[in-house]
């Protein structure tokens, strides 16, 4: 498993009712810890990721604290290393400053490290992470399928630093970047937000590409926009078969079970996305792949930060002090 993201310094004031910051890994971190605890024992995973040289060191100390992790896939740059300053309003509700920024991938690089992987997630926790150019190349030179959580395409960035919600320029082309889409019901409502309803335009936007979307809708669980020809397995998202005859897309709903869990809401979309790729590749049906990743989402509240957060998504005490 490839997975292209951001691995992030958090900052972290007013979550959880705590007045001291918190400070620690995150970012791409969460979604790791959720691959490694929802995939099977026979895959391992290929951190593609870039560090900042100053904190380097201790990136790949905390990548080493996770099994299975293959951490050849890190390149250290000279730039800062991604900072993040989370300031939390509410339990879902947060402001969000970047500072520092590693650069984007282009796809000479990416090359020789995707064509290792049987399957890829991308997670854009910076925004950044690549180019729409390089994304189109992806989709043109990887042969695998590719799970996409498309978050911080949503997110612009003033003059300080802070992520301000944005819609996403040249949205379909992004969408036919990859195989399978994730976003919030936020970002969801900024999909084509000048043209119409958001539901309709991903109906639209679904076909030879896009074979499906998914939307997370925090305690509410999470829904779905699916091709008509669309197979939970990824294996076979990448054959080209046509339609005997074109049928349209469907939908659906998939509420989470039993009363909101109470606690730290960081990362809960990252190991969704994480989980619910990973049990359709374990085999799992759409709506049982999506009921995991609803109850690992979950279980993620109940957990503060990345560091040991493998371990309790399995159920196993997480050697962290909570």
């Amino acid at each position: 498993m490839g997975v292209v993201g951001t691995l992030v310094w958090d900052r972290i004031l007013d979550r959880d009712g705590r007045v001291e910051p918190v400070e620690e890994w995150g970012g791409i971190a969460y979604a790791l810890s959720a691959l490694r605890a929802a995939l099977p024992v026979r895959w391992s995973i290929l951190p593609i990721v870039k560090v900042g040289r100053d904190l380097a060191e201790d990136a790949y100390r905390f990548l080493r604290e996770i099994p299975g992790l293959d951490v050849s896939g890190l390149v250290v740059v000279p730039e800062p290393n991604n900072r993040v300053e989370l300031r939390y309003s509410s339990a879902e509700r947060r402001a969000e400053r970047l500072s520092g920024g590693v650069p984007p991938w282009r796809w000479p690089e990416l090359a020789p490290l995707v064509e290792m992987c049987d399957a890829l997630y991308v997670n854009f926790i910076s925004g950044f992470e690549m180019a729409l150019e390089t994304a189109m190349a992806l989709r043109a030179g990887y042969s695998g399928p590719t799970y996409a959580d498309l978050h911080s395409l949503f997110l612009g960035m003033n003059v300080t630093g802070l992520r301000v919600p944005q819609a996403l320029q040249g949205w379909r082309d992004w969408l036919r970047c990859f195989d399978s889409v994730q976003m919030n019901e936020d970002e969801f409502a900024l999909l084509g937000v000048a043209t119409g309803d958001p539901w309709h335009l991903a109906a639209e936007a679904l076909g030879p590409h896009l074979k499906l979307l998914a939307v997370t809708l925090g305690p509410r669980g999470a829904a779905y926009v699916a091709s008509g020809d669309f197979e939970a397995d990824p294996d076979t998202w990448r054959r080209r078969r046509p339609l005997e005859a074109p049928t349209s897309a469907r939908s659906g709903l998939v509420g989470r079970e039993g009363a909101p869990a109470v606690g730290d809401p960081t990362g809960c979309g990252d190991v969704w996305g994480a989980t619910f790729f990973s049990r359709l590749l374990a085999g799992d049906g759409l709506e049982v792949a999506m009921q995991e990743a609803n109850r690992l989402a979950a279980r993620n509240v109940e957990h503060r930060g990345a560091r040991g957060l493998f371990r309790h998504l399995r159920g196993q005490l997480s050697g962290v002090e909570e």
